[in-house]
């Protein structure tokens, strides 16, 4: 409570400036086997502000990051807050189409990003987008290469060394309604839209995120991989800041290496979603290392199976807790805590954070009453300001008292816990029945051969959709389809047990771990028509 209180009203920029003032020599980052403090932290964003300053980007523009988890990253966020400038992060493996609808979209005047990753030079990628995009005046590249051939183009580190000294401009920020970032959605179900965050909402996730797990100045947390999604920049990045805690980076999730920065490290908290979860565990089990300096461990992004966080509190964290986050209210809504009943715990995504308020609708806005299954919507400080050059689907996404409606789907019970059955548009209506893919991959996911498993529905010229069940077994396991179907069989509704059932491999993901469930459904579908 004292957290919310210290941070309301503050910009980003004054809360990094508050905590380097508080502990200065304190680490705020650790990256690349480095520490790097607060004040370090502060004086390179400053610097970077300032020579960014000079070249004319200023208040209201709109520049991207492009870059994996690294310290650049940060140092680039508050560099940009600093100046009022917004930020759009993008996650650098999307293709390049998408990264170029994504700059145009934003209208971003500059983009700050990593010049080799994966594979890829962003350098000549960059090279092409250049020409088709005009408004993108500035390009600031984090890596080696110092031959430039555009005057456009400038070193990360040539700024921040250059801008050292410099004067800043007096920027006035609003932290109500002044812009901190446009972050889009990841377009699990169509076109990503842009989301407008403000100082304010996602000063207040970070900080309700933060009081709800106890998080402390002590604190070591590992587990924010995608520092261009809202958790990263909120609960990660935000929250850290907020606490004066330790934020342990890796550049991207690899199980082995994430194992071995956190018993190096001695990481307290653990974030993930489900997946990074289940790869560690798969490693510990073959390779133990020493994770006992780990208290709590924070699941956001997708259902946890039952079995998986059994397995998870035995092996890697003694207490695991579950967030419902949503980029439009500017991560995490709804939190369970350490001295919920063990049942709540287990079933639900606990209450909604302090300040936030959430309530179901039927199809039509109308409020239902509690214990009844609905539309979830949420008010308060954390929701967005709007969806970036779309007014009309902002006018939609909200109700006339000021509720930003979800698209999940879910009970809120007596207590105010909240209980998500699966996305609205995701309902299978199956021979006029609706199925809800959450209750159908549950039952699916408690079968000892199964690893994975998503449940989608796929044209069907009888059924209007038939359900189709994607399953990655567990390794060496055989399993049949017949037996998923039996295993459904006997708890679920006879219209509720899947039609058929894929075997596979891996699953269509999106950068932040979900499934991109409209690929997933092509490719059945697909598979489907090749099988007839």
């Amino acid at each position: 409570m004292a957290l919310m209180e210290r941070s309301a009203g503050l910009s980003v920029s004054q809360v990094l400036a508050l905590s380097a003032a508080d502990s200065p020599q304190r680490d705020f980052l650790v990256a690349g086997g480095e520490g790097h403090s607060y004040t370090r932290i502060r004086e390179e964003s400053d610097a970077l502000a300032a020579s960014l300053a000079n070249l004319g980007i200023e208040a209201g523009d709109r520049m991207a990051i492009l870059l994996p988890g690294c310290q650049e990253f940060v140092v680039a966020l508050f560099a940009l807050a600093r100046l009022g400038v917004v930020a759009v992060p993008i996650n650098p493996r999307l293709a390049e189409s998408e990264i170029r609808y994504l700059l145009r979209h934003s209208q971003a005047v500059g983009a700050v990003t990593v010049e080799r990753f994966h594979g890829v030079d962003y350098l000549e990628v960059f090279e092409e987008l250049l020409p088709r995009l005009p408004e993108l005046q500035y390009l600031v590249t984090v890596g080696e290469e110092d031959l430039w051939y555009d005057d456009r183009i400038f070193q990360f580190e040539d700024l921040v060394s250059a801008g050292r000294g410099r004067e800043l401009p007096e920027v006035a920020i609003d932290p109500g309604e002044s812009i901190l970032a446009i972050l889009y959605t990841s377009g699990t179900t169509g076109k990503p839209k842009g989301v407008e965050l403000t100082h304010r909402n996602l000063i207040h996730a970070a900080a309700a995120t933060a009081d709800g797990i106890g998080l402390e100045r002590t604190d070591r947390v590992f587990g924010v991989t995608a520092l261009f999604h809202v958790f990263g920049i909120g609960p990660g990045i935000l929250g850290c800041a907020l606490t004066g805690s330790t934020l342990i980076l890796q550049e991207e999730f690899e199980a082995e290496e994430a194992l071995d920065l956190i018993a190096e490290h001695r990481a307290t908290v653990h974030y993930g979603v489900p997946t990074v979860f289940a790869e560690e565990l798969r490693v510990q089990r073959r390779a133990p290392r020493d994770l006992s300096s780990l208290r709590v461990g924070l699941v956001a992004g997708a259902p946890m199976p039952e079995e998986l966080a059994r397995e998870v509190v035995e092996t890697l964290c003694p207490e695991l807790l579950v967030a419902y986050s949503l980029t439009e209210t500017a991560s995490v809504l709804a939190l369970t805590r350490a001295g919920d009943p063990r049942e709540k715990r287990r079933l639900t995504a606990g209450r909604p954070v302090r300040g936030m308020e959430a309530r179901v609708l039927e199809s039509d806005g109308t409020v239902l009453p509690v214990e009844s299954l609905g539309e979830i919507a949420a008010r308060g400080p954390q929701v967005m300001k709007g969806y970036y050059r779309q007014p009309g689907e902002t006018a939609r996404a909200f109700d006339a008292d000021g509720f930003f409606r979800t698209g999940d789907l879910g009970i809120v019970d007596e207590e105010g816990f909240v209980h998500l059955v699966g996305r609205r548009k995701e309902v299978i209506i199956r021979g006029g029945y609706n199925v809800y893919p959450r209750e159908v991959e549950d039952r699916i996911h408690a079968h000892p051969a199964v690893r994975e498993a998503a449940v989608v529905g796929v044209k069907d010229a009888v059924l209007g959709e038939a359900i189709c069940a994607a399953v990655i077994p567990v390794e060496g396991a055989i399993v049949t389809d017949s037996e998923i179907r039996d295993w459904c069989g006997e708890i679920l509704a006879e219209y509720k047990v899947p039609d058929r059932v894929h075997f596979m491999e891996a699953f269509p993901m999106t950068g932040t771990g979900k499934i991109r469930r409209v690929e997933l459904v092509r490719l059945l579908e697909s598979e489907d028509t090749t099988r007839e």
